[in-house]
């Protein structure tokens, strides 16, 4: 190139030697990011819970709706099955909900492991004490789009 310069050389070339590769950057992206991942999935049931955190957390809700005579939230903590039973039978899904209601105070006793074979479940033993005289109910929970009421174990 001719022509007047600012300086009484000429320009100089930007990038004189071979150019170098970042691998070391990419990797260390792709490490955070599998990092964070693994960090969040560890993480999850710190935030969201146990399994039997979350089945004794529904079942509280469930039969506090019912001692309320909630039947729209407590229809609302049914599994599908439930809800499908309820359009087979031409009834509110409230009506079902209310079929769970015992006389008494609920109190959860126990969570324990289901035994449904196909699904994730857990049983919540209920205590029902209606002043001196009590009955026992246990209630199957199922992971549904969040846990849900999925009728009684035998």
């Amino acid at each position: 190139m001719t022509g007047p310069y600012l300086y009484d050389e000429g320009p100089e070339q930007l990038h004189t030697s071979t150019p170098r590769r970042r691998n070391g950057l990419v990797l260390g992206i792709f490490g955070a990011t599998v990092a964070v991942g693994v960090g969040m999935v560890v993480a999850l049931p710190l935030v969201k819970g146990t399994a039997e955190d979350q089945a004794r957390e529904v079942v509280g809700v469930f039969t506090a709706a019912l001692a309320a005579r909630d039947l729209e939230t407590a229809g609302g903590l049914l599994c599908q099955a439930e809800h499908d039973r309820a359009d087979a039978e031409g009834v509110d899904v409230g009506e079902v909900a209310a079929g769970y209601a015992r006389p008494g105070t609920a109190e959860i006793v126990a969570v324990e492991p289901g035994e449904l074979a196909d699904r994730d479940s857990r049983e919540v033993r209920v205590r029902w004490d209606d002043g001196g005289t009590g009955t026992e109910t246990t209630l199957v929970v199922v992971l549904e789009e969040g846990p849900r009421v999925c009728g009684t174990s035998g």
